[in-house]
């Protein structure tokens, strides 16, 4: 029966060589139904985004585009607006049947920091084949800080699996009959979808924006950054806020969402025509997430907005994203937030963890 590959196969996998890493891949590393990825020893500069493609390698390719290399074993900065290549410290010797999905790490997402995985012969981002044996590459570029970074970080993850495990709508709606997923009325089209709040209960605070101006982001540094230095307040009284163009934002959903521990989620976007902004989704949602949050079930979606070509007015209530529910292929035997330490458990309106609490 297709499914999303638990912490415990995982396990397995790593024991039989399926997933390799140098050094060995460490037991933080694992989360319920996703493997954190840790970077190299050097960053390569390129000219540009690039895919290995059909027979190729990502090596050759990086030989054409390269501008210089970083080495990064004592730390070092990745610039705003560039593009870099690192090689990863993990390999794949997958089986026949086997396929993965990667995507950042949710502070990673929270942060504007566009981080892709790469593969020899790859033809999409974040997607690797079946049976696909050979390294892996993380594209990073940051969008609105620059960051230090060192070897053994962990910017992306990926979710392993067989076939398709995505509910489809009818399942959805019998699950939240069951489980109810979301703290009020589900809106099922192609996932569950999210929408903004902008009319938080006791404040006009509805969200951050990235200053244009910054200092760097040191991504081993937790809670220490003041972050009136790196992002501005955006406030509402109206219930609605004009997104500017190529600004970044930091919004969360009216939802509280709940991810049973049978089941794992993707965030997607709801609808290319919806406006012009994209809602960042690079977030894996855990199995367990929102499922044990402190006062109620269910945990609020942070949302990491983009406006495109013209300023946008965002409603509150509008919907912007959807979650892609999965069945695992078996329950995994840890649990977001349950005793490892996840970050965003029961979260409302929050900024990545390296910055201090308002």
């Amino acid at each position: 029966m297709p499914g999303v590959i638990p912490n415990q196969q995982l396990e397995v996998m790593i024991a039989e060589g399926q997933i390799a890493a140098e050094p060995a891949v460490e037991p933080a590393q694992i989360q319920p139904a996703s493997l954190d990825l840790r970077l190299g020893h050097v960053a390569y500069r390129v000219r540009a985004s690039f895919l290995a493609g059909h027979g190729a390698k990502v090596a050759d390719r990086l030989s054409e585009f390269e501008m210089h290399r970083v080495d990064l074993t004592d730390g070092a900065v990745l610039e705003k607006g560039c593009v870099y290549v690192v090689p990863l410290m993990e390999r794949l010797d997958l089986p026949g049947h086997i396929s993965a999905v990667a995507n950042a790490k949710s502070s990673t997402g929270r942060l504007d920091l566009l981080t892709r995985t790469i593969t020899d012969g790859g033809t999409e981002f974040d997607r690797i084949a079946e049976g696909y044996s050979g390294p892996l590459y993380a594209e990073i570029c940051p969008r609105s800080f620059s960051v230090l970074v060192r070897p053994g970080m962990r910017l992306n993850q990926i979710r392993f699996g067989a076939g398709d495990a995505q509910l489809s709508d009818e399942d959805l709606r019998a699950l939240h009959t069951q489980t109810p997923l979301v703290d009020g009325e589900a809106v099922i089209d192609e996932g569950l979808g999210f929408s903004v709040d902008l009319r938080l209960a006791g404040t006009t605070l509805v969200g951050y924006r990235a200053k244009p101006h910054t200092g760097v982001i040191d991504l081993d540094r937790i809670g220490e950054y003041a972050p009136a230095d790196y992002w501005e307040e955006v406030h509402s009284d109206k219930g609605h806020i004009i997104l500017d163009p190529g600004a970044f934002y930091i919004l969360v959903s009216r939802e509280a969402v709940t991810i049973p521990p049978d089941y794992a989620a993707e965030m997607a976007p709801y609808l290319a025509m919806v406006g012009e902004f994209r809602v960042h989704y690079a977030g894996f949602f855990d199995p367990g997430f929102g499922h044990d949050a402190a006062g109620g079930s269910g945990s609020r979606g942070v949302l990491e907005v983009r406006c495109h070509e013209a300023p946008f007015v965002l409603e509150h209530g509008q919907v912007v994203g959807r979650l892609v529910y999965e069945r695992m292929d078996e329950a995994p035997t840890q649990l977001y937030g349950a005793g490892i330490a996840s970050n965003y458990q029961g979260q409302g309106l929050k900024l990545s963890k390296h910055f201090k609490a308002p």
